[in-house]
């Protein structure tokens, strides 16, 4: 089976015995897109307008299995849905939609793939990130063929039982009274190889999910999951139980974004879409911005907030906290 730029070529015949390298066929874009940096005024002002100049290239990064018309028309309403998308640099949008034609994900509305906007601190500019949800993560996981994955919730009242050990084990026995994502309870996942005795099986609290994400996250309230609760819930689980499951190379490609995401080093270029070149930055190169602390008007308010901070708050937020600290000094001065 041929693959495009999702791993080097070596790691890919690693992962997959079938593996059988295609040259990437995408350099034109690439270097269309580096003189277009280099002149200004020949470059699409909008995301719409790169999308529409470069619906050809998206066409190449696809799988079989979609269509480049259809993935435009989804790219175009994403954006449209989701007004933020047009405080992005357009190439980080552009560049977001080609990751998700490589791994075969459209995103969107249907779950599979998710086009997130977050400002970047390092450069304070708006940009797109891609990230896979959890229907995207079990769809990359299934087309293997070797295993099965689904992950669930479990409202607060909701009756089960479960168990661990050398025969895993969870039976949810009535039917959710509710929808409402502030009430979970409790999300799962469950994973089984083809042939095996015992199913991979994760419950976890909402309680763990967010000291999960606390522990983590390093982008404060601007984290997808304080709108997309439900969605991250279910997606953790996952990702622990895919562990231990068969992986093609699409699904370790869609983790390593996912996890890049989730500290605010994504950073995916145009180039590294295509190319299959992307490296997350490393996380002690980042810097957890806090909000309370980014509104902070005195030294003084500042140390109020981070003296509130939990031990392992303080740890995540010291070097924005020296930042800030020194930025209402020289106001005060």
């Amino acid at each position: 089976m041929p693959y495009r730029g999702l791993f080097p070529a070596s790691v890919k015949s690693i992962l997959d015995p079938s593996f059988r390298y295609v040259p990437a066929a995408h350099t034109d874009i690439t270097k269309t897109f580096s003189q277009q940096q280099r002149d200004p005024m020949s470059a699409p002002a909008s995301f719409p307008a790169l999308l529409t100049q470069y619906k050809r290239q998206i066409e190449l990064a696809l799988p079989k299995h979609l269509n480049a018309d259809r993935m435009a028309r989804i790219a175009l309403t994403c954006y449209r849905n989701t007004p933020r998308l047009a405080e992005c640099e357009p190439a980080s949008v552009f560049a977001a939609v080609i990751q998700a034609a490589q791994l075969g994900l459209e995103p969107g509305l249907n779950g599979r793939a998710h086009l997130i906007p977050y400002k970047d601190s390092r450069t304070n500019k708006v940009v797109c990130q891609m990230i896979p949800g959890w229907k995207g993560l079990v769809e990359l996981s299934q087309r293997s063929g070797r295993c099965s994955v689904w992950t669930g919730v479990i409202y607060q009242g909701q009756k089960f039982d479960y168990q661990q050990g050398d025969a895993p084990h969870l039976l949810i026995n009535d039917i959710a009274k509710e929808d409402d994502s502030t009430k979970i309870a409790y999300a799962y996942a469950c994973g089984r190889v083809k042939g095996s005795d015992w199913p991979v099986l994760e419950l976890w609290t909402a309680e763990r999910i967010r000291k999960h994400r606390d522990r983590y996250n390093r982008i404060g309230k601007k984290h997808y999951s304080y709108e997309n609760w439900e969605m991250y819930a279910r997606k953790v689980v996952l990702l622990q139980v895919l562990k231990y499951l068969p992986a093609t190379p699409e699904l370790e490609a869609a983790i390593i974004l996912n996890d890049a995401a989730e500290i605010g080093a994504q950073r995916l270029t145009i180039e590294d879409a295509i190319e299959g070149t992307f490296v997350p930055t490393p996380a002690d190169e980042l810097i957890a911005e806090h909000d309370d602390m980014k509104a902070a008007k005195s030294v003084k308010e500042l140390a109020e907030i981070f003296t509130k901070l939990t031990a392992e708050e303080k740890k995540t937020f010291k070097a924005y906290y020296d930042i800030r600290h020194g930025e209402l000094e020289q106001v005060q001065e």
